[in-house]
């Protein structure tokens, strides 16, 4: 990990920031992402020589695209202000899973005079073979995605084919049981209304929906009136 003179980057005077990411919002990955940030805050502070800046956080975001990825980009055009020297991240698949996307950036990064290191990969993107390590991790953790990508898509696959329903038991209407779908006989009559009230009425309004359903005594499992989202996400007049 040394760099110019012999020196590694924890016996240089650097202003550093750190990155982290979580890839879905679920709590117990947010739980994760906090003990990340309390990390980051302890780890940059504990080095004498350095100087804690700030920490930039990504939330329920997939790392294949850095463009979708509001504080990331905002952490490069801090870097280019000069903001910073070093980036601190947990590992190459938190900063990105595209090969030609962490060089891209790391690059970018570089022009900029900023280094950034890699924990859990002890990668320095200044140092000699800084580049060439991170091809490498980057090219994993890219193949380990499709690899995951081709066992989701094959096991949605063989669902499909033996009848079972994945994913979530919160559908509205029905119940699983054995993976199969069985119509919920107290939920029924709501779904059988809204199609009533709604799809086959153009002139009604979620809103408007949501108030008549309500006045007939249909409340979410929460007791309250239909978000005009739940529709959306789960009717359509097109």
């Amino acid at each position: 990990m040394s760099l110019v003179g012999g020196k590694s980057i924890f016996d240089l005077a650097l202003r550093v920031c750190y990155y982290a990411r979580v890839s879905t919002e679920k709590e117990e990955q947010l739980h994760s992402l906090d003990n990340q940030v309390a990390f980051f805050n302890d780890y940059i502070k504990s080095n004498k020589n350095w100087q804690f800046v700030d920490g930039y956080v990504d939330e329920g975001i997939s790392g294949t695209s850095s463009r979708k990825r509001e504080n990331f980009m905002k952490m490069v055009d801090d870097a280019q202000k000069g903001f910073f020297d070093l980036i601190v991240t947990k590992e190459v698949s938190r900063f990105s899973r595209d090969t030609i996307d962490s060089l891209l950036y790391t690059r970018k990064l570089l022009d900029y005079d900023v280094c950034v290191y890699f924990l859990s990969d002890n990668i320095v993107t200044a140092s000699n073979d800084g580049e060439l390590r991170l091809t490498i991790m980057s090219s994993m953790a890219q193949d380990e995605i499709r690899k995951i990508s081709e066992r989701t898509k094959f096991g949605f696959k063989r669902a499909v084919q033996n009848g079972s329903v994945l994913g979530t038991n919160n559908i509205w209407g029905y119940t699983k049981n054995n993976r199969k779908l069985v119509i919920d006989e107290n939920e029924a009559p709501l779904i059988r209304n809204i199609f009533e009230l709604y799809a086959n009425n153009p002139k009604i309004g979620l809103k408007k929906l949501s108030d008549m359903l309500c006045d007939i005594g249909y409340l979410n499992h929460n007791r309250k009136a239909f978000s005009s989202e739940f529709f959306e996400k789960n009717y359509s007049k097109s």
